[in-house]
């Protein structure tokens, strides 16, 4: 993944951001923050959903809340400081609860999710035709979404609904504990991620693409020494990875946007939205579709912030990267 953007001066404008192999640059904050789980205690959440059913579950979730806005301060302060800019007043300490609460149901539902007991919710899809569309092409796509909202609704909407593998190409390092009580779960699943940062990463992306998957990319966190995009979201420059799309220039693969936002209750709302559907044959043109559709993510991605702004689950300070 290289970098390398055009910059524009108006709205979500993009900026060419240079890596340089001297030195290796810091690990990101989001990498570099030990997952706060306990392996015991998440199998315990589990057994008591799994035994005594999701509304009793979702009452663990409070205590679990408290104590991570009490002992986490700088996640905390990361969520006040989005929350100031996508809420129309001063968030205040229950803002802060939603927040946290929001994130932490999503995960719950996603041992629902991994026990196929998809019919518990009730899930509204717009642009689905775009998938079928896409699979019937059979020659692969990427979905991109964010951190945010649910990709396991996607994911389980894809195996409910299409004959394809839905894949997600993901760090999985600093989620390890979590992941492995939901692999327990369904240990076919866990053969559904592609784990970036080893050596054969992108021959399984590109192996997967071939036999007609759908490869899931979240596009909001940046990765050591990857080429990275200055962007204007929500107010102030932030780094974005450029890598998603240059990847799929290369491999001449269509893109589409993905977000599962979580409404409340089991409600959930899924978007696909067509984001690049070809990529032209001369660099310069590939280049301009590139940066096009940079711009028409973090545009989308602050859209849907501020039309659901307890679904986005950067707990770091996310404009300092």
């Amino acid at each position: 993944m290289q970098p390398g953007l055009a910059d524009d001066a108006h709205g979500s404008g993009v900026d060419e951001q240079p890596v340089h192999a001297a030195a290796a640059p810091p690990l990101p904050e989001w990498v570099a923050r030990p997952e706060r789980s306990n392996t015991l205690a998440l199998r315990m959440i589990v057994a008591i959903a799994l035994t005594l059913g999701r509304s009793f579950a979702r009452l663990v979730l409070y205590p679990v809340c408290i104590y991570f806005l009490l002992f986490s301060a700088p996640a905390h302060a990361a969520s006040k400081k989005y929350l100031r800019k996508v809420l129309p007043r001063e968030p205040g300490v229950f803002d802060a609860f939603r927040h946290c609460h929001t994130f932490a149901a999503m995960l719950l539902d996603r041992v629902f999710l991994f026990n196929d007991q998809y019919e518990r919710f009730d899930v509204r899809v717009h642009g689905e035709e775009l998938l079928a569309e896409l699979t019937q092409s059979g020659h692969g796509c990427f979905l991109l979404g964010a951190h945010m909202g649910s990709f396991e609704i996607i994911r389980a909407l894809g195996r409910r609904n299409t004959a394809a593998r839905i894949s997600l190409v993901m760090y999985a390092e600093n989620a390890k504990k979590f992941n492995s009580v939901l692999a327990a779960i369904n240990p076919d699943l866990a053969l559904q991620v592609i784990e970036l940062g080893r050596i054969d990463s992108m021959l399984k992306v590109e192996a997967a693409l071939n036999g007609n998957e759908i490869v899931g990319m979240l596009g909001d966190r940046t990765f050591q020494g990857e080429g990275t995009a200055n962007c204007r979201f929500l107010d102030e420059d932030a780094q974005f990875p450029s890598g998603p799309f240059r990847l799929a220039a290369v491999l001449q693969r269509p893109m589409v946007l993905m977000f599962g936002l979580y409404r409340g209750g089991n409600r959930y709302e899924v978007y696909f939205e067509r984001l690049v559907n070809a990529w032209p044959a001369s660099r310069a043109d590939r280049n301009r579709t590139l940066e096009d559709a940079q711009r028409a993510y973090v545009a989308r991605l602050e859209h849907h912030c501020r039309s659901a702004p307890y679904n986005w689950y950067n707990f770091y300070d996310f404009w300092r990267n």
